[in-house]
């Protein structure tokens, strides 16, 4: 393992990351100070999220075919820009075509960054570093939101984001080498268009199953993160102090996991048994939420379905890269296509539920009697939803997942002879 190159790699995640996590406590707030409703407010998830379903897969097969670093620079440099574009924004339009144009560029970030790991690591190294990466993702967390939580302005944050971005690119241009071995790469992966990538990587691919567990656990976190400011707010009166407090938390557990042991869990559990607990996890975190009562049972219960959230993207990117057959950058790619899909999806089911009139009779049903009805009038039925759906789709997927993880092992002992 090319542990100089990680390093460098797990600084542009954590700028990156950064970045992104000072914007975190602010968005909501800020479309609000503009007049956009929930929905308006999940619209501009979504088509953020929109445009990495529709660029990830394109920018990772880009990257198999130019190189990591171009691509993980075209993506930070329009990141910058469109950051900034959205800070100066003064109405809802411009807001959504900034945050349009910074999904585009995102989406070149993240695939090719992962890429790059599975690049620089054997099989057995795979999931130390895919875990480093998560770390870096998640010490961004830590920090992003409470600084951006105490800026005061809520637009500020956007420039501060913007300026990161730009600085992490001249870093990048600078320090970091390129990865990809052009000729072996393209003896083993030709060029295939984007329609012919799609149909050999989901619709003809055996790994679908872990395609679907990306799309399920950003589908479930999404809709929460989408509501999660006006829940507090409403609820308890917090604002963007006190959520990102909650999310310096929750970073503070989480890092030492992915960082620390999570590459020795993978290696030692499997990659199955990690995202079954994860997507578990993730689960019960929201159920808890309905009956929080303090900011500490928030962050506590914030904190459970953040840890199973990030125990599985590290795990599921390691095994994905093992199987990749059509490059590491085109499978990851694939991969957070499936992850954006769950950003468009889930931001909408969210602000549909926390906004809509509906009776939540029907979740006090599917959980009889223990709920005291509190969360009624905050809307939290709506984490209950997400919930039961989150464990309805680890049931679905838990014996095909068995199917791949016999895959798998089938391979690593081939490929052992």
């Amino acid at each position: 393992m090319q542990k100089s190159r990680l390093f460098l790699l797990f600084l542009t995640l954590f700028f990156v990351m950064l970045g992104f996590g000072i914007i975190i406590p602010n968005l909501a707030y800020y479309a609000e100070d503009i007049g956009a409703t929930p929905t308006k407010i999940a619209l501009l998830l979504s088509i953020y999220s929109g445009m990495q379903l529709l660029f990830a897969p394109i920018w990772g097969r880009l990257s198999d075919k130019h190189g990591r670093k171009p691509a993980i620079l075209l993506g930070l440099l329009g990141n910058a820009v469109a950051l900034v574009a959205f800070g100066l924004a003064q109405d809802y339009v411009w807001l959504f075509v900034a945050r349009s144009a910074a999904g585009i560029a995102s989406a070149a970030v993240l695939p090719s960054v992962m890429a790059y790991v599975a690049d620089v690591t054997n099989t057995e190294e795979r999931g130390k570093g895919m875990g480093l990466m998560g770390a870096a993702m998640g010490l961004g967390f830590i920090l992003g939101p409470g600084i951006g939580g105490v800026m005061g302005r809520h637009d500020l944050p956007f420039f501060v984001a913007g300026g990161l971005s730009f600085l992490t690119f001249l870093f990048v241009l600078s320090l970091l080498p390129e990865s990809l071995q052009k000729d072996a790469e393209t003896a083993h992966h030709a060029w295939v268009s984007p329609r012919e990538l799609f149909q050999q990587t989901t619709l003809k691919s055996p790994l679908i199953p872990l395609f679907l567990v990306a799309f399920f656990t950003t589908f479930s976190f999404a809709g929460l993160e989408t509501t999660f400011p006006l829940f507090i707010e409403k609820g308890w009166g917090y604002e963007q102090k006190e959520m990102g407090w909650m999310f310096m938390v929750m970073g503070a557990i989480v890092v030492p996991l992915q960082g620390g042991i999570l590459g020795w869990l993978i290696n030692r559990l499997g990659e199955r048994r990690i995202i079954v607990a994860g997507l578990l996890l993730n689960a019960f975190g929201m159920v808890l939420l309905l009956y929080a009562f303090s900011f500490w049972t928030l962050t506590m219960y914030l904190t459970i379905t953040g840890i199973g959230n990030q125990l599985i993207r590290p795990t599921n990117t390691s095994w994905i890269s093992k199987q990749a057959q059509i490059g590491h950058g085109a499978a990851i790619g694939i991969m957070d296509a499936f992850l954006s899909l769950g950003r468009v999806l889930g931001p909408l089911l969210g602000g549909w539920l926390y906004e809509t009139s509906v009776h939540p009779g029907f979740v006090k049903a599917m959980f009889g009697s223990i709920l005291d009805g509190k969360f009624y009038d905050n809307n939290a039925y709506s984490y209950a939803v997400l919930a039961v759906i989150l464990v309805i789709a680890t049931v679905c997927l838990y014996v095909p997942l068995r199917r791949v993880e016999r895959g798998t092992c089938k391979i690593e002992h081939e490929s052992s002879i």
